[in-house]
């Protein structure tokens, strides 16, 4: 679409209210066009590619690449512009020529009612969807598109079928790029047996997508990658279906059955200004269905030119055939094979896509171990696998028949478990061993010999570097040999894993006089790297103060960057702030403490010692419990150290936490002590609330938790706020609640200067004065069509409230 059409679409779209609407009254003709409330889809006559023919069809209406997702005339196009849309006497969305000569496509749902409508509309919905509803209210969907796919699954539009009223979302392709007739490709979900999804071609099964393994279909392992789709998956008495959706509305997601013969989910990019693939199949010949024939498994990865493999304790039912590469004829039982005798058992085939589940038994309520009892107490039963393999696994698949249409994966797949009689289990242990051996043995020999020529050169390169680092580092702290630190923590043993995050892992140890420690082991993705590390290093040991963490020492050692702290039972305010089950173990004096200890931490970062430091990350995560439930403000890899006449300053690396973050150092990289005073108010805001930052309140106008305790204290409803799990009956614990809630609002005002200092807040929150009333905090208004999980730079933290690493300043 011209850069002038998307001009004449956006003035038309604010001249008319009804746009996205047709009624009974109104004739809609080649020419005209629908397009949803907000923009996204256009509906009207369209001639695809360098066809002249006329259809009628759903498009994206702001994309410079005309892409249409839905035909409804596909069987039926028109010759010439004479076309014309109208909804009929008995309330079906009908197109006929305009001179009525010929009916060429109907919504065709009036056979299926007993009553008209008296006032039917169609709306184009910003989903894509065009729904007939059956009056002017909206209450009754007689018919929408997105019950009757053509060649394009968008978000929100199932897939599967419905057991109840016989409907089908299946897809079928174009026939070619200029032709939306039905092509020969079409992908719908099998049910028989265990469900399944399968492209198919000319009618037979092309490609099995496989079943449903509890996070994606077995076929797909790149469907557990979430980052971009949500996806769904239902199968029940009523229906069984399948639906994604995006996790950014910046996203434009579709998946397109092609006329070629394969399935393409594909995302829109701005900047390339086209269409890229998230993902194509089939990808590889073992993606054709039963490419090897039955009792054989396809492996894509295998250097040599036999991409079929015989399943163990099978052999090929045509050796001639098969080792002349033509392997329909799969494989069968080897001669003189003793299956039900004793000693038989079961060879695991991992990373596997699971066989055709069409004729196999399913149990969803058997455990792994149960499914493989239940298949050796049946000699017919051929092979066993999980039928869910989220977490542990469970529920049971049996194979009574033939195995068809395995395929082996790099790095992805579930277990496939087949039975072999005894000969055969000892004879693939023999090998196995034998092969390990040999391998090991060479392995051996080789690590041997790289070892003696790289480990001069290696312990010379560490030791370089060890000192390098050493140098870099001002502190009295000591540094801890890795193997100290390892004998600590059992060698960093799960069992003493305390905590995970985007910087590493922190593990509980145990020094050698018995003093317990936490051991913060930084990953070498993480975002703290060297210049935090060392930041950390250089000023925790300069500050002694009851309500900051103590640091014990460090270790620095080849790649380990490792930080050692007081060990505090606790762990942080957020594991009970925000847990349903442990915030009533907060009560109102604990939190009031909390909130006091804090403020006199930072207040002594801030003015009382030796150095002005300045946090940059304050958070509830970031705020330790020690066994009394002192606080203790912790992580300071993002700290700044300021000079003892300075209080702010500016930087080009913006790090910290949005929703904590202060306007004026997110926008601008402008930090300073009042930074940190607004990340306390939201903090403050918190802990009264036992709500986080992004909470969002559809109720109000606001976007998250500071806007939405603004709006109730212009209207004198701040208790509304208060967690419930608080008793506010309590005259003198409600005052102090209210008094902490305007505090939090003086703390996150707009400007800097309006803000508090940290030893005002000291005494505002330990003394009875009459405070000042707060101005219009930052990052109070609503964004439209956007929820907190998509927010940036206005405010509202992201899901999981992750640190902002560089953001560039203005």
């Amino acid at each position: 679409m011209s850069l002038l059409a998307l001009l004449f679409l956006a003035l038309f779209l604010s001249r008319s209210s009804s746009l996205d609407t047709l009624s009974a009254s109104q004739s809609f003709k080649d020419g005209d066009v629908l397009v949803s409330g907000g923009g996204k889809f256009a509906f009207g006559f369209f001639s695809p590619g360098d066809s002249r023919r006329r259809f009628v069809g759903i498009w994206y209406a702001a994309l410079p690449v005309q892409t249409v997702v839905w035909v409804a005339n596909r069987d039926n196009p028109l010759s010439d512009t004479s076309g014309a849309l109208s909804i009929d006497v008995w309330g079906d969305l009908v197109l006929h020529s305009q001179n009525g000569s010929a009916l060429l496509w109907s919504t065709n749902v009036s056979s299926t009612l007993v009553a008209r409508s008296s006032s039917p509309i169609v709306q184009l919905l910003d989903s894509g969807n065009l729904v007939l509803y059956a009056d002017a209210d909206k209450m009754f969907v007689r018919w929408q598109s997105f019950d009757h796919p053509t060649n394009t699954h968008m978000p929100y539009m199932k897939f599967g079928v419905n057991k109840t009223s016989g409907l089908n979302w299946s897809f079928t392709s174009w026939r070619s790029y200029d032709d939306p007739q039905p092509g020969n490709c079409t992908y719908k979900i099998d049910t028989t047996g265990y469900p399944q999804a399968f492209l198919y071609k000319d009618g037979k099964p092309h490609f099995r997508v496989g079943s449903w393994t509890g996070s994606h279909w077995s076929g797909i392992p790149e469907m557990t990658n979430t980052y971009i789709l949500g996806i769904s998956f239902v199968n029940d008495e009523e229906e069984v279906s399948f639906t994604f959706s995006t996790r950014n509305s910046s996203f434009t997601t579709i998946m397109v059955i092609n006329e070629t013969g394969t399935i393409q989910p594909l995302n829109w990019i701005d900047e390339s200004r086209m269409w890229a693939p998230l993902y194509t199949g089939p990808r590889d010949p073992c993606d054709i269905y039963n490419q090897c024939g039955p009792n054989s498994n396809c492996d894509p990865d295998i250097t040599s030119q036999y991409m079929c493999l015989c399943l163990p304790g099978f052999e090929p039912k045509s050796p001639t055939n098969w080792y002349l590469r033509y392997t329909a004829d799969g494989c069968v039982r080897k001669k003189g094979a003793s299956i039900c005798q004793s000693g038989e058992g079961f060879k695991t085939i991992p990373n596997v896509k699971i066989p055709d589940t069409s004729a196999s038994l399913v149990d969803m309520s058997l455990s792994l171990t149960e499914c493989k009892q239940a298949c050796m107490g049946n000699c017919s039963c051929m092979a066993y696998a999980s039928a869910n393999d989220i977490g542990a696994g469970s529920g049971c698949f049996r194979w009574h028949g033939d195995l068809v249409d395995i395929k082996t994966f790099s790095n992805a797949g579930q277990d496939l478990y087949v039975r072999v009689d005894a000969t055969e289990l000892g004879q693939h242990s023999k090998k196995t061993i034998q092969k390990i051996m040999a391998a090991l043995a060479a392995l051996f020999l080789l690590l041997l010999v790289s070892f003696l020529l790289i480990i001069k050169r290696r312990r010379d390169s560490w030791r370089a570097k060890l000192q390098d680092q050493m140098a870099k580092l001002d502190t009295d702290l000591p540094c801890y040999d890795l193997s100290f630190v390892a004998a600590a923590t059992d060698n960093f043993s799960i069992a003493n894993r305390l905590g995970t995050g985007g910087f590493g892992t922190v593990y509980r140890g145990v020094m050698s006089d018995g003093t317990e420690i936490a051991v913060k082991r930084l990953s070498e993705g993480s975002g703290q790297g060297d210049e935090e590390f060392r930041n950390e290093v250089n000023l925790i040991a300069k500050l002694q103060h009851r309500n900051l963490v103590k640091m014990l020492g460090f270790c620095l050692q080849n790649k380990e960057k490792i930080l050692i702290y007081e060990y505090l039972p606790n762990k942080s305010l957020d594991a009970f702030l925000f847990d349903e089950s442990k915030k009533s173990l907060l009560d109102w004096r604990l939190r009031f403490d909390i909130l006091m200890g804090i403020a006199r931490g930072l207040m002594y970062l801030h003015q009382d010692s030796r150095l002005r430091i300045i946090h940059r990350d304050l958070k509830a995560s970031n705020v330790l419990l020690d066994s009394a439930m002192q606080p203790k403000i912790s992580d300071f890899g993002m700290a700044r150290m300021c000079g003892g006449d300075q209080s702010e300053g500016t930087t080009n690396r913006v790090v910290g936490t949005y929703g904590y973050m202060s306007p004026e150092y997110a926008m601008e990289g402008l930090f300073s002590v009042k930074s940190d005073v607004y990340s306390y108010g939201v903090l403050l805001l918190e802990i009264v609330s036992a709500k986080k930052i992004s909470s969002h309140h559809e109720e109000t106008s606001s976007t998250n938790l500071v806007g939405h305790v603004w709006e109730l204290w212009k209207e004198g409803r701040c208790v509304e706020i208060v967690d419930e799990s608080m008793d506010v009956d309590d005259p003198q614990s409600l005052s102090e609640m209210l008094k902490c809630i305007q505090i939090g609002l003086l703390c996150v005002q707009e400007l800097p200067r309006d803000r508090p200092t940290m030893s005002m807040v000291v005494f505002m929150l330990g003394n009875d004065r009459v405070l000042p009333l707060p101005e219009q905090p930052a990052y109070t208004m609503k964004k439209s069509n956007m929820g907190p999980e998509n927010s940036t730079s206005d405010g509202a933290a992201s899901v999981n409230q992750a640190t902002i690493s560089i953001v560039e300043g203005r």
